[in-house]
């Protein structure tokens, strides 16, 4: 087991709470941007969070992760085909998918082979689409003191792979020309318990915390209190997305 199937295997249950919903337009333009709408597969599909939308647009819907605790901690895939795998060797026939889709999770296996594995899996003009959100934004005064918690005291204990999320994905190499994806975002309202558990399934809270047996966000909560008010209070949060979406043209047999 990886290291990266661990951590998030290791706060499933929080994931499936805290983890924020993507908007629904986006699911309506993957599928008006797909051949057909027979089968689609989430990879890395952690809590199902964009498995279920993908129903209301397919057939069928498959996914796939490499945590079976994740897997076991999505308690809403009624109707998806789950299966647990690793996403470079994927047991589905070639040729056998309208879309492939990677949410928040492609910068942990960017590799060619992966890439060689979509190409063979998705049918002929298939879409491939991959989406990553980073720091989310709320008003400057918290702001300033998440991108100090997740600059500074998180710095060194990010695993490799999240600087491509900083970089919304520019910086991974595919093997097909880019497609254009409009200007999505996340927004919610969100009040401070909200928030904290969100902060706590952070693989990089959870190295820290292991390195140093506390809790990292004991000590950030103190500012964040500060800087929110009364934690019931609801507040407006934004997470814009970075993609990276395109055509792979399956390999010449």
């Amino acid at each position: 087991m990886s290291e990266i199937t661990r951590l998030f295997g290791n706060r499933a249950r929080a994931y499936a709470s805290f983890r924020p919903q993507y908007p629904q337009a986006l699911f309506a333009w993957l599928a008006s941007n797909s051949p057909g709408n027979q089968c689609a597969l989430d990879i890395a599909c952690g809590n199902g969070q964009a498995s279920r939308p993908l129903l209301g647009y397919f057939q069928q819907v498959l996914a796939c992760d490499g945590s079976p605790e994740q897997l076991l901690a999505a308690t809403d895939l009624a109707g998806v085909g789950v299966f647990a795998a690793d996403a470079q060797a994927l047991p589905l026939a070639d040729a056998s998918l309208d879309l492939i889709v990677v949410a928040q999770a492609l910068h942990w296996f960017a590799t060619p082979s992966f890439f060689a594995e979509t190409a063979r899996l998705l049918k002929p003009d298939g879409l491939f689409c991959a989406w990553c959100y980073s720091l989310l934004q709320i008003d400057a005064e918290l702001d300033a003191v998440l991108h100090d918690f997740y600059w500074n005291t998180l710095g060194g204990y990010w695993p490799q792979g999240r600087a491509s999320v900083d970089a919304g994905y520019s910086d991974i190499q595919a093997p097909f020309a880019r497609l254009a994806v409009p200007a999505f975002a996340i927004e919610l309202e969100w009040d401070l318990p909200q928030l904290f558990g969100y902060l706590s399934t952070w693989s990089a809270v959870q190295k820290l915390e292991q390195a140093s047996g506390r809790d990292p966000l004991l000590d950030l909560l103190p500012n964040l209190e500060k800087a929110w008010g009364t934690p019931q209070r609801r507040r407006f949060v934004r997470w814009p997305l970075h993609f990276l979406a395109g055509q792979p043209a399956r390999p010449h047999q």
